[in-house]
């Protein structure tokens, strides 16, 4: 059940990618639930897949959060 949160997340973000204002609020939601671990594994997750599509939102958030 290690990282369960952390899957859920991803399969969320991964979802909702078509949607930047839904994907945003959805990075936000995602670092409020998860522990700092999780957070850096997220964060390396979404520059890998996501940076391309919406490097300023991610930017933002991981600036803010971190």
């Amino acid at each position: 059940m290690l990282n369960s949160m952390l899957e859920h997340q991803k399969c969320v973000l991964n979802g909702v990618k078509e949607d930047k204002v839904l994907f945003r609020k959805e990075l936000e939601k995602s670092y409020k639930w998860l522990q700092p671990s999780e957070r850096q594994e997220l964060s390396k997750w979404l520059n890998d897949k996501f940076n391309h599509l919406y490097p300023d939102a991610i930017n933002s958030v991981l600036k803010v959060k971190n």
